[in-house]
């Protein structure tokens, strides 16, 4: 049986963050494990696709922290101006980088560059050890320690285990933490488009009838789409060849980029609330989506998930003596109620707000919008929360 001071379930964003983040910590001393399932090409693995995520200024802060920025900001697109609208309406407001002095309200970056980057990495940690393609097939918690058992027949021994294994996380139905689901009744459909008139670093949320629509500023001049529709909607655009899709996309989302002009290849998925009030067992946390999966509205949940990973491997490195105890678990818990609280109140509310037509909600939302772009103590609160600069 091999000994680690931590065995995390799940190589993606968050896993493999929180390794690299533990490794460059203890300056090595810390024993790593990493189990993950899907060979990192990066080609087929669910976590690295061809999705891109923007990340925030507050995690930004982060990666610089565990000296990871420096490596991803070459493949990273600054957000320099964030428009938000509602369609047929009057409510908008723009948020820019002089709002709060910064040189860019947050980055876009593509998943299979991230991929990529973080497996380079992660073959230079010595202290880290990469079991794939592997998962956990059974979990015995002891009271100093937990038995990890892998589907190959691999034995660890871990002090602590940490689940980065996805939503729908078996290391969590081992343990037993509940998971509570809302459907939204909303379908993603994502692409990459581009337009007749260059984006400028601007990124879009535009408010429908039936969802949010966003564009996020991508590398040549590239914009990736997140568009939020009811699933007979998503079915339809799904089926659709490009030049309806571009030209019902052009309905909803307007002219401010000129024309769109193309689209890359589609997928879509449904979107879900899925959360674990309980993130800690004994020896056992988790982190990024097995604690939390958000709506994609407002961008929050990976850099949500991303505050998580370095909580947690602060309080590791706080309790460094014993890592896993109840102390520190406790601490990592109350570090995290409040911070993942408010920001899955605030998509979800906004999901609810800004998914509909009735006219009360119309008019409070477009009065909201107003009220942000004109009164500063009303924007800044939402702002912060925004950019991921809040407490942890």
């Amino acid at each position: 049986m091999k000994q680690y001071d931590v065995v995390i379930a799940g190589g993606a964003m968050a896993g493999a963050t929180l390794a690299l983040a533990l490794s460059r910590m203890s300056s090595g001393a810390l024993s790593v494990a990493v189990v993950e399932p899907f060979e990192t090409d990066h080609q087929s693995h669910p976590g690295f696709d061809s999705r891109s995520i923007a990340l925030s200024y507050g995690t930004i802060e982060v990666l610089k922290q565990f000296k990871l920025w420096s490596d991803i900001q070459p493949v990273a697109t600054a957000i320099e101006h964030i428009h938000v609208s509602d369609r047929s309406h009057a409510g908008m407001t723009d948020i820019r980088t002089n709002d709060l002095s910064v040189s860019a309200l947050g980055y876009v970056v593509e998943l299979a560059d991230i991929g990529r980057i973080y497996a380079e990495q992660l073959q230079k940690a010595d202290n880290v050890t990469f079991y794939c393609p592997d998962s956990v097939a059974e979990i015995n918690q002891q009271l100093d320690t937990t038995q990890i058992k892998l589907s190959s027949g691999h034995e660890l021994q871990a002090k602590l285990l940490v689940a980065a294994d996805g939503a729908v996380s078996t290391c969590c139905q081992q343990i037993g933490l509940e998971l509570n689901e809302h459907d939204f009744e909303q379908v993603a459909v994502i692409a990459n488009i581009v337009s007749s008139e260059p984006h400028a670093g601007r990124a879009f949320e535009r408010f429908t009838q039936h969802g949010p629509v966003a564009l996020l500023p991508m590398s040549e001049n590239r914009l990736s789409l997140v568009w939020c529709l009811p699933p007979e909607s998503a079915q339809t655009v799904m089926e659709m060849d490009d030049g309806a899709f571009l030209h019902q996309l052009q309905e909803e989302f307007g002219w401010r980029l000129g024309k769109l002009e193309k689209v890359g290849s589609r997928a879509s998925y449904p979107l879900l609330l899925r959360y674990r009030e309980q993130n800690i067992a004994h020896r056992f946390a988790i982190v990024g989506n097995a604690a939390q999966t958000l709506h994609p509205i407002a961008g929050q949940g990976f850099n949500l998930g991303i505050r998580d990973v370095a909580s947690l491997a602060e309080e590791i490195m706080v309790h460094s003596n014993d890592i896993g105890s109840y102390a520190s678990l406790m601490s990592y818990k109350k570090r995290r109620q409040g911070d993942r609280k408010a920001t899955i109140e605030l998509t979800s509310s906004l999901v609810h707000l800004f998914s509909n037509d009735w006219l009360a909600t119309r008019i409070g939302r477009n009065l909201g919008l107003f009220a942000m772009d004109n009164l500063p103590a009303f924007k800044a609160p939402l702002l912060r929360r925004t950019l991921g600069i809040v407490e942890r």
